[in-house]
């Protein structure tokens, strides 16, 4: 079980670093367009926007990454609190911003969340 746990972080670490890329960097280009359907206007209005959501992105990818690689007890503390957050993270986007953001956010991160706490 520790595997899959150290699996699922790992799948969560990499959705947000290419969720931030994609926010960051790719906003206004066609893979950043085509995420929401935004012509180059709205797009390049709204990259301010999508940029500080990927920082945030990032840091909750720094995070995993942190809990992966430091020694437990410290990665195991790090990883369930930066899941947590992954998972409050997509609900409240999911309430306020985009249904999907439960399924692509808030469910691999509560899965992931699950294994750690039963891997233990």
């Amino acid at each position: 079980m520790q595997t899959t746990a150290l699996v699922l972080v790992g799948l969560v670490a990499a959705f947000h670093v290419y969720t931030m890329v994609l926010e960051m960097f790719l906003w206004e280009r066609k893979p950043g367009r085509a995420l929401h359907g935004f012509d180059a206007g709205l797009a390049r209005s709204t990259a301010p926007l999508a940029a500080n959501q990927g920082l945030y992105n990032g840091f909750l990818a720094a995070g995993l990454v942190w809990g992966l690689v430091v020694g437990d007890p410290t990665g195991h503390s790090v990883q369930i609190f930066f899941l947590i957050c992954v998972v409050v993270a997509g609900i409240y986007g999911a309430a306020t911003a985009n249904k999907r953001i439960l399924f692509a956010q808030a469910l691999p991160g509560a899965l992931a969340l699950a294994a750690v706490l039963v891997a233990g």
